[in-house]
């Protein structure tokens, strides 16, 4: 499997995750692609750098070719993946039936000491 093959694989797979396995849905939130412009941002600068001193190298045969700030627009696809994976995981946790205890019972410890 290339590079580019399992870049869309994984963007797939984590969007069918978010959509459909969490039920987050973060893909549809403005707060969402507001985050993914900063980390996109802060990705191409640390690409630009490690690809760019050729620190990280591509085999091109297994890229399409494309790059944005030295580094193969396949990167990008990846850190997607992995930034709406973890906020979806992050927010699935924040409102699992444990958390929502935990923070019931936060509230009535707050509301009996004051």
């Amino acid at each position: 499997m290339s590079y580019t093959q399992a870049a869309v694989v994984a963007v797939c797979v984590v969007v069918v995750v978010d959509v459909l396995v969490l039920r987050t849905r973060l893909i549809r939130r403005r707060a969402f692609w507001t985050a993914e412009a900063i980390i996109v941002a802060c990705q191409l600068v640390v690409n630009g750098i490690l690809a760019g001193r050729g620190v990280v190298r591509y085999s091109s045969d297994a890229i399409l070719g494309w790059r944005v700030a030295y580094a193969p627009v396949e990167d990008l696809l990846f850190g997607f993946a992995l930034s709406l994976l973890t906020l979806a995981l992050w927010v699935s946790a924040g409102r699992s039936p444990a958390a929502a205890g935990a923070a019931a019972n936060d509230t009535r410890r707050e509301a009996t000491t004051k």
